[in-house]
């Protein structure tokens, strides 16, 4: 982990983070991909203390949590090429209605639902809670044929702050794909693994603004954030 102070980013206009009208998005944050787990992910679990942190924050602030989540079929067949191999000789990954495809512990609220992997899998979102939802996605980014940007609108959101599993993957491409919608972005750099400063910078080079758990809740804590 870096240990660089939190850089904000360009901050402008068009590209200052508006926290009355965000949603946070988490990345791949299950149980299959924290540090411990056979093909998990270093630093992943490490950093869930922050991550349950910047979710409690966003519902205090009555703002959406979108879980984007990945549900990988029997032998592999809706997976990135890359990983078909792998899943091919029967090792099972967030494998649907597996224990290890779940969130990770603590980070939904007490007495939320499992996952759904038909409802997933089928393309819709499934509703977790009073802001809490999940979204499947086959591919890095969380917008490629996937129902977020749909329930983004649904939700009137046009700020997204993201973390989760694992920067160089799949965070930072639908932080890319978010940018191309023209949604304004944020990052959560102590709540996202294998984060790096090289790539803090080149995030903050297009726009995204860079903040930590710390500083993101002020301004979650802001009555003008505040839902309602």
């Amino acid at each position: 982990m870096t240990t660089a102070e939190p850089d904000p980013g360009p901050q402008d206009l068009y590209t200052a983070p508006r926290f009355e009208t965000s949603a946070l998005v988490t990345v791949d944050v299950q149980r299959d991909f924290l540090s411990e787990a056979p093909y998990g992910v270093p630093g992943t679990t490490e950093i869930l203390p922050a991550l349950r942190r910047t979710a409690a924050a966003f519902r205090a602030a009555g703002r959406p949590v979108v879980h984007v989540v990945r549900l990988y079929e029997e032998g592999g067949g809706n997976a990135d090429p890359v990983r078909r191999r792998l899943l091919e000789s029967g090792v099972r990954i967030a494998a649907p209605g597996t224990p290890g495809s779940q969130p990770a512990d603590g980070l939904l609220p007490e007495g939320t639902p499992d996952l759904d992997p038909a409802l997933l899998l089928s393309g819709r979102p499934q509703r977790l809670g009073p802001y809490d939802h999940a979204a499947f996605k086959p591919r890095w980014g969380a917008f490629y044929r996937t129902c977020l940007e749909e329930l983004l609108t649904e939700l009137g959101v046009d700020t997204l702050v993201f973390a989760g599993c694992n920067l160089p993957n799949c965070p930072r491409a639908s932080i890319i794909q978010a940018s191309e919608r023209d949604y304004r972005v944020a990052l959560v750099r102590d709540a996202v693994s294998r984060v790096t400063d090289s790539a803090l910078s080149e995030l903050a080079g297009i726009g995204v603004g860079i903040l930590d758990t710390a500083t993101l809740e002020a301004r979650l804590a802001e009555p003008t954030a505040q839902a309602g």
